[in-house]
């Protein structure tokens, strides 16, 4: 049945968070680039949660330092320095950041403040050195129009990027610095968003604002989209790292899905006359209900002297095995609690079994071991008794809450549209001033530079590349969609290429390659201006930039002249493309004579066929209507 998302009361509001394109980081003056090297050093730490000022701790903080973790630090000297480690203090806020942030917040009608004060808001898993990430709010109560409707825009912010994971273990997660500390623009809207199409709508309106500063990156993971959700009797649900514009829709979609389910099994919990305190119960042990189990799982924990622990869910037969959003039912939510929380691989539940080697007998003595009912469901987990009863003690209250409704939570994306369990949701004790850093002040005089040089709002750009370029308006508002109107415009202006060939290269050619499967966003900018600089000065062939991108996307670290070189797209001289034609006109000269001038349509086929990407098709054009008209007097 389709939802009515105005009868459910969706409200969203957008967090997005880009890569700004600087020549140092946010609090020193390390390049901000990802290193492709070695580490040259390495450094082991665990992060604490500590109080903030009113005597509080973090849940979310808290909740990552239960899982126990160590951190394994990566650095080298190219991207990183004492700062990014947390044995130098910061330095002062770089203000090139400053003045990007800036222009985006007097972009989007957000009224400067007048002292910037970096603040720490708490992070402690393990993405930052020091257990907070430093932010700081720019502006604040701006608007944007998108459509008919005005976005309220709450602040805009800088902050710095976390540090890149590179690999986790069962203890030990290992992150590069490299990416820390990378200046972020953060923009937050207020959630009067009622649709998924209409958040897709302000991501991408206020992704062109960013990209209309000049001063952004591009890229995956360089733009990231947080989601705020609500339903009516839900709950308020952030669902972190939104990369792919297009899978905003399909995240917000999914998640109403999920509210409602879990609405519809709180309120037959309810008719079922669940109670909270059902749920305080004692764990038990089972390990002798699988003494002589033939689960391959549960027989390795028994062999190396583990517990097999259990609890019963009263209630709950039946409900595990709900579909809550595609490839996630309650029974995988609850396992994702008992894993974070109990450090555990998984959970077993009886609305699964019998299977993975466990028997109709053994299911039937765990029941009337755990002394469930029929309406009741047990889960159990086989490992180290502590790890066990903190995995089993996340499950109950995971049941408790389901049967209260939508518990609040941080979600993560993933890249089917889906979401996974990420963390509890922050509390107000997260964040806390940042004292080694002093305030700026923000003058009128400061504002008055800014706002003398602003860049073109989008809507303007779109009509000046209609007018300016003579593309069409569906051409020139792809380019405005994309991230190239820059470059777009750079190319043009630095070589002789047509706009349109420029625009259609930058637009649908990329997106059709992306579609495919070729990581387009490796290809870097500066490789695409080399491509059409060699196209314009003769040294290539423009049906040789699909095949040049798609190996620069595996390459690259390479140039434009080294895949030119390898893949032999070096454009051919007129004396031997002029050889070639006459040698296929000698294969087909009964076609010639056949239909003289007629002929050009086939013979150009055959020609681009073999030589597409090495030579121009006006030039092959040329030569064969020379010589068919020679050949068929």
């Amino acid at each position: 049945m389709k939802t009515s998302y105005e009868e459910v009361g969706l409200k969203v509001g957008l967090e997005i968070h880009q890569q700004l394109n600087t020549t140092a980081k946010l609090f020193c003056n390390c390049k901000p680039e990802l290193s492709k090297d070695e580490p040259e050093t390495t450094f082991l730490r665990r992060l604490r949660p500590t109080q903030s000022e009113l005597g509080q701790t973090d849940p979310a903080a808290y909740f990552e330092f239960q899982r126990g973790i160590k951190i394994m630090y990566e650095a080298d000297k190219k991207s990183s320095c004492l700062v990014e480690m947390d044995e130098e203090p910061p330095h002062s806020l770089d203000r090139e950041s400053l003045d990007i942030a800036l222009t985006a917040a007097l972009m989007t009608n957000t009224k400067p403040v007048d002292e910037v004060q970096v603040m720490r808001k708490t992070v402690i898993d393990g993405s930052n050195t020091t257990g907070f990430q430093r932010t700081c709010v720019v502006g604040l109560n701006g608007e944007i129009r998108v459509g008919q409707k005005k976005i309220p825009i709450q602040h805009i912010g800088l902050e710095e990027d976390a540090a890149r994971k590179i690999g986790e273990t069962e203890d030990t997660i290992t992150y590069r610095i490299d990416r820390l500390g990378i200046p972020l623009l953060e923009v937050a809207t207020a959630p009067v968003m009622e649709f998924p199409e209409e958040a897709a709508k302000v991501a991408l309106a206020v992704g062109k604002i960013l990209r209309a500063t000049g001063r952004v990156q591009r890229g995956l993971g360089t733009i990231r989209q947080d989601l705020n959700i609500s339903i009516r009797k839900g709950a308020l649900i952030e669902i972190k790292g939104v990369q792919e514009l297009s899978a905003v829709s399909s995240v917000l979609k999914n998640e109403v899905t999920r509210q409602l389910k879990l609405l519809e099994i709180s309120e037959h919990l309810r008719k079922m006359k669940a109670r909270k305190e059902d749920f305080k119960q004692n764990i038990i042990d089972v390990k002798e209900v699988f003494k002589n189990t033939r689960c391959k799982l549960l027989r390795k924990a028994l062999d190396r002297d583990q517990h097999v622990l259990a609890v019963r869910l009263p209630k709950f037969h039946g409900l595990l095995k709900i579909e809550l959003m595609p490839n996630l039912r309650l029974g995988t939510e609850i396992a994702d609690r008992a894993r974070f929380w109990g450090r555990v691989g998984g959970i077993f539940h009886t609305d699964e079994l019998p299977a993975y080697g466990i028997t109709v007998q053994e299911l039937e003595k765990l029941k009337e071991t755990a002394k469930a009912a029929d309406e009741d469901a047990v889960v159990f987990v086989a490992g180290d008794k502590e790890n066990a009863l903190d995995a089993l003690g996340a499950a109950l209250n995971r049941a408790e809450e389901a049967v209260k409704g939508v518990p609040e939570e941080t979600r993560t994306a993933r890249p089917d549209g889906t979401t996974r369990y990420m963390r509890p949701r922050p509390g107000a004790a997260r964040m806390y001033p940042e004292t080694d850093i002093p305030p700026v002040q923000i003058t009128a005089k400061h504002i008055s530079r800014i706002r003398s040089s602003l860049p073109e709002m989008p809507e303007q750009r779109l009509q000046r590349l209609a007018k300016d370029y003579g593309l069409n308006r569906k051409l020139a508002r792809q380019i405005m969609d994309s991230h190239y109107a820059g470059l777009f415009e750079t190319i043009v202006k630095e070589s002789n290429t047509t706009p349109t060939t420029a625009a259609v290269f930058l637009t649908e050619t990329l997106k059709a390659l992306k579609r495919d499967g070729t990581q387009v966003e490796n290809v870097s900018e500066n490789q695409i201006r080399e491509a059409f600089q060699r196209l314009s000065s003769g040294q290539l062939a423009k049906e040789a930039l699909p095949e040049l991108a798609i190996w620069l996307s595996k390459h690259p670290e390479k140039t434009v002249k080294d895949c030119i070189e390898i893949l032999k797209l070096g454009m051919l001289s007129e004396d031997e493309v002029a050889k070639f034609i006459e040698d296929v006109i000698q294969e087909n000269f009964i076609l010639v004579q056949k239909l003289k001038e007629k002929a050009l349509g086939p013979l150009m086929g055959i020609v681009m066929k073999k030589l597409r990407g090495r030579v121009a098709a006006a030039s092959v054009n040329k030569i064969l209507k020379e010589k068919i008209s020679r050949h068929s007097r």
